[in-house]
C-alpha cells in the first residue's frame, strides 16, 4: 500500500493533464441523445395511465443524470492511481451493499428480481456499482504482481476476485448484470497477459455454469428458447421480441419522427427500460439506429486508445476494463433488441431509464477520462 502511494506522487509530475477531448465528446453525445430518447420513450408511459411517471422522470433525470455528471466531474479529476489503492476498499463495500438486497425491510424485489435496497426513501441497485468495483479490483491485483497473470495463481485469483460478485448475482438472480462483469472482468485479465489455456478454461467453466443455470433456473432456458425461435411463445417469452422487431422494421430507413413511435404507447413492454433501443429505431430508422450503434464502436476504441497511450500497466488495464464494460452493455441491450442475443434486461448505456446505472457508468466515464488526462512525457 505504501508502495503505490509513493508511486502516485513519484509518477504525477512526470505526465501532461489534459483529458481526451474525442472520448469527451462521444460521451457528451450519448448522455445529450439519450436524454431525448428518453424524454419521448417517457411519453409512452404517460400514454398508458402511468400514475408514477413523475418520479421515473426524476429518478433518470435528477437522480441519474445530474449526479452522474457530477459524479463524472469528481472522478475526472481524481488521479486515477488513486482508484489502485482505493479498489480493495471499493470491492468490499460494493460486495456488502449487493448483500444488503436480501437483508429484510432494506432490499425488496421487483420485475422476480431481488436487486434494489431502499435508504430513505431513494432505491439503489447496488449491482451496478459492484461493475467497476470489479473491474478496477481485477486491474490493480494484475497491475501490482504482473508475473501472476500467465500462472495458475494469477487464474485462481481471478477466480476468488469473480465467485463472490457471482454468488450474489445468481442468488438475486441477475445474470445480466453478471454478464457484463465477468466480460469486462476477462477482458482485464486477457490484457494483463493470459494464457490462451486459462481463457479457454473459464470459457468451459461458463459454458458449464450456465447450463447449469438453465437446468436450476427454467426462465433461463425459456429465453434460450425464445432467443433460438422466437415464434414459439408469441404471447408469452417471445412477445418483447416479437414487438421490437416490428418497432425497427416499421421504423424503416429514415424513421417515424422524434416522439412518433407507436410501439411504445400500447404495445412495447419496458420502453423506458431494456427496450429503448426498439423506440429510438422506430423514430429515427435504420440510418439513427446504425448512428447509435456507430456511437458506441467509436467509444470502445477511443476508450482502447485511452489504454495503449496509458501512462502506467494499472491505467491500461482499468481502460480496457470500462471500455468493455461500456460496449459489451450496449451491445448485449441491442443485440437482444434485434434478436441477435437472449433477452436479458441490462440497461442500455447512457440511454436506458435507471438512476442507478446512469450516476455508475458516468462516474466509471470519468474514471477513463480521468487516465486520458495523462500522458508519458516525450
Amino acid at each position: 500500500m505504501l508502495l503505490q502511494r509513493q508511486s502516485i506522487e513519484n509518477h504525477s509530475d512526470d505526465m501532461k493533464a489534459h483529458i481526451d477531448k474525442p472520448l469527451a465528446s462521444i460521451i457528451a453525445v450519448l448522455v445529450v441523445g439519450g436524454a431525448g430518447v428518453f424524454i419521448s420513450a417517457a411519453f409512452g408511459l404517460l400514454a398508458r395511465g402511468a400514475s408514477h411517471i413523475s418520479s421515473v422522470v426524476f429518478n433518470h433525470l435528477v437522480l441519474g443524470v445530474s449526479l452522474g455528471l457530477a459524479a463524472l466531474a469528481a472522478t475526472t479529476f481524481i488521479e486515477y492511481r488513486r482508484w489502485r489503492v482505493w479498489a480493495p476498499y471499493l470491492y468490499g463495500c460494493a460486495l456488502l451493499l449487493t448483500a444488503l438486497v436480501f437483508v429484510p425491510h432494506v432490499g425488496f424485489m421487483h420485475g422476480g428480481g431481488r436487486r434494489w435496497i431502499e435508504i430513505l426513501g431513494f432505491t439503489f441497485q447496488p449491482s451496478e456499482a459492484l461493475k467497476i468495483a470489479t473491474i478496477l479490483m481485477v486491474a490493480s491485483y494484475f497491475s501490482t504482481l504482473r508475473g501472476e497473470s500467465g500462472s495458475w495463481r494469477g487464474l485462481a485469483a481471478f477466480a476468488a476476485i469473480l465467485a463472490p460478485p457471482t454468488l450474489l448475482l445468481v442468488i438475486q438472480p441477475d445474470i445480466g448484470t453478471l454478464g457484463v462483469i465477468c466480460i469486462a472482468a476477462l477482458a482485464v485479465y486477457v490484457a494483463a497477459g493470459a494464457r490462451l489455456r486459462d481463457i479457454a478454461i473459464i470459457g468451459a467453466i461458463g459454458v458449464i455454469m450456465l447450463g447449469g443455470l438453465a437446468y436450476l433456473r427454467p426462465y433461463m432456458l425459456d429465453r434460450v428458447t425464445t432467443f433460438i425461435n422466437p415464434a414459439e411463445n408469441p404471447l408469452a417469452e417471445g412477445y418483447q421480441i416479437k414487438q421490437s422487431l416490428i418497432a425497427i422494421g416499421s421504423g424503416g430507413v429514415f424513421g417515424r419522427g422524434f416522439g412518433q413511435s407507436v410501439q411504445k404507447f400500447t404495445y412495447l413492454p419496458e420502453p423506458m427500460g431494456d427496450s429503448i433501443f426498439a423506440v429510438a429505431a422506430e423514430e429515427i430508422g435504420f440510418i439513427g439506429g446504425s448512428a447509435i450503434i456507430g456511437v458506441f464502436l467509436l467509444l470502445a476504441l477511443r476508450g482502447f486508445a485511452v489504454a495503449a497511450r496509458a501512462p502506467d500497466y494499472f491505467g491500461a488495464l482499468a481502460a480496457v476494463g470500462i471500455s468493455t464494460y461500456f460496449v459489451s452493455e450496449a451491445f448485449i441491450n441491442i443485440g437482444s433488441m434485434l434478436g441477435l442475443a437472449p433477452l436479458t434486461g441490462i440497461p442500455l448505456t447512457f440511454i436506458s431509464q435507471g438512476g442507478s446505472a446512469m450516476l455508475v457508468s458516468l462516474g466509471s466515464a470519468g474514471i477513463l477520462l480521468g487516465i486520458s488526462r495523462y500522458r508519458p512525457k516525450k
